[in-house]
């Protein structure tokens, strides 16, 4: 961007007295600052019930967050209470990444190896519960061609500007546009919605309902899947990079340093990333053939793992069989909740598949959150898709990490806390506090006496692992110049996962730099911060106050979380005299 036009414009706005300028330092100011963020808006949303995506929007919204960060640096931080001088860090944090990812372009790559912005829609085909809910659905259906327009756009100047993805991750993309082109409306995966409408509308409302959807499916969505096909097949992918790592692109290695501050919020190089992960992963493989050695196996390390890929025993025989056992761990773990938390989420979650549209390059299994005063539940999803690559041995890692204690947990304590935060918090993820506690939630598993067989244990293991080598990965690829061989070879070598799922997550990891980082990173921080907590306070140490701790103020950052604890650990002792 022309830096002078940038601060032209942070000028005019001066002018106009949109930086706040008041002398006033309390909660009162803090307030109308965030209720400002809040209520600022660069689109009509009614117009745009997908989202607008221009570069001018994103230059807009970088703008609008230079102004806030001068007026909450104005604050005084001594007058405000510890709740709000984490509203102003977080805020300071959310408005910093919107100046990044205009800076940095980020906005012209929206997508990745497993998801993109052509498949957004796919999480709202769920059953429309109300009219309000059928006309918002209908509304995006119609939005599809100038929602397309716009991506496309952006892309087409990520490829004048030299920043695309890597052509090595879209072998098999093709499924993403490819299975929304179908020859009849009720066979798409968009239609669904229609199939399932509330009892309460008529025969006629139902009828009239499903031929407004199929018209929209046949005149609106086929054919802007089709315009997504040819643009792919024909201008995407053949001007996509053959280098994998986002050093590669322009400032690449200077965005890659701020993904890994955005993604720990902590002061690391990428090289001190990938020695914390070598050491990680020597930690792990020694547990690792502890286990091996206990089952009396006949064999090396490299033919364990073999046996663990290829033998039957470890893998369900159906998608429903898979499920069912899903479901049967995340009742085993509900039950032991109480040992360990004060307080509970009201919002129910349930187990169900990864849809159709997604599955091929999906993760196993991932959370979907719902919203308070939603008729839907959080949703585990759990991938049928080649149940050949879906070992049953890590699956109650894989639920511990996404239901409960997890991000289901997780996530609705943090939009259930209601009015005790502002509403920029309810919504907030941060990646190395959220994965972090997805990660410690998995360690909790052996707690709560999940794990039971050693198989299951080395699942954890090779879950715990599969997160160290993310370090090491993650920095090899977009740091040190790794080939796509040496990340394949490595995580082969070192965990359990199937050759698919190495295959798929590699190609996440590809498509988005510096997020595999935070896992580790956030569970170690949390475990070293339990660890403290324990030694610091002995027979005094409570686990369900620690976890209320870690949970009380929503997402954090992990600076923040530390000092949660240590106001623990000082008060914890000043209470017990």
């Amino acid at each position: 961007m022309n830096q002078s036009i940038f601060l032209k414009g942070l000028v005019m706005m001066s002018c106009f007295g949109l930086l706040n300028c008041s002398d006033h330092n309390s909660a009162e100011e803090l307030q109308i600052i965030l209720d400002r963020i809040e209520n600022y808006k660069s689109y009509d949303e009614s117009q745009y019930p997908l989202g607008y995506f221009t570069e001018d929007r994103f230059r807009s919204d970088a703008e609008f967050a230079h102004t806030q960060i001068e007026a909450l640096q104005k604050l005084d931080m001594d007058k405000l209470s510890q709740s709000d001088r984490i509203s102003v860090e977080l805020q300071l944090f959310v408005l910093q990444e919107q100046i990044d990812y205009f800076q940095f372009n980020a906005f012209l790559n929206p997508l990745l190896s497993d998801a993109g912005f052509h498949n957004d829609l796919a999480y709202e085909v769920r059953t429309l519960d109300n009219k309000k809910q059928l006309e918002d659905y209908l509304n995006k259906l119609r939005a599809l061609p100038v929602f397309v327009d716009q991506h496309l756009d952006l892309l087409n100047q990520g490829i004048a500007r030299g920043i695309t993805q890597p052509r090595v991750i879209f072998e098999g993309y093709e499924s993403s546009y490819n299975d929304h082109i179908t020859e009849r409306a009720v066979d798409n995966f968009y239609f669904r919605p229609f199939l399932n409408l509330p009892e309460n509308y008529s025969l006629a409302q139902k009828d009239s309902i499903m031929q407004l959807g199929e018209k929209l499916i046949d005149e609106t969505l086929v054919p802007q899947f089709k315009r997504i096909k040819s643009f792919f097949e024909n201008v995407y992918f053949p001007a996509a990079r053959q280098s994998i790592g986002v050093s590669e692109i322009p400032d690449g290695a200077a965005y890659y340093q701020n993904r890994v501050a955005y993604y720990t919020k902590l002061d690391l190089t990428p090289s001190e990333v990938h020695q914390m992960g070598l050491d990680e992963v020597d930690r792990i493989h020694q547990e690792m053939l502890d286990i091996i050695s206990q089952l009396g196996f006949k064999g090396d390390f490299a033919s364990f793992l073999e046996y663990l890929r290829s033998d039957p025993q470890f893998y369900a025989s159906s998608g429903d069989e898979l499920l069912a056992i899903a479901r049967d761990i995340c009742k085993r773990i509900d039950a032991e909740l109480p040992k360990l938390f004060k307080v509970l989420p009201r919002m129910p979650y349930g187990v169900a598949p990864v849809p159709d549209a997604l599955a091929p390059k999906y993760t196993g299994g991932r959370y979907i959150p719902t919203s308070i005063g939603s008729t839907r539940p959080g949703l585990y999803w759990v991938n049928t898709y080649n149940l050949a690559s879906r070992p049953l041995y890590v699956l109650p890692s894989l639920s511990a990490h996404e239901a409960v204690p997890g991000h289901h947990l997780q996530m609705s304590w943090n939009s259930e806390l209601g009015n005790q935060i502002p509403q920029f918090r309810r919504d907030l993820y941060l990646s190395a506090y959220g994965e972090g506690w997805g990660l410690y939630s998995e360690y909790l598993g052996s707690e709560m006496e999940i794990y039971t067989t050693p198989y299951e244990t080395f699942g954890k293991l090779t879950y715990e692992m599969w997160r160290a080598c993310r370090l090491v990965v993650d920095t090899g690829i977009h740091a040190f110049g790794w080939t796509r061989d040496q990340v394949v070879t490595f995580l082969k070598d070192n965990t359990a996962l199937s050759i698919h799922e190495v295959n798929t997550e590699i190609d996440r990891y590809i498509s988005w730099p510096g997020q595999a980082l935070s896992y580790k990173i956030g569970e170690l921080t949390i475990r070293r911060l339990r660890e403290k907590a324990e030694m610091a306070l002995g027979e005094q140490f409570d686990i369900r106050e620690f976890h209320h701790t870690i949970l009380k103020e929503g997402t954090v950052s992990l600076t923040i979380l530390e000092q949660l604890v240590e106001s623990y650990i000082a008060n914890t002792k000043a209470n017990n005299g």
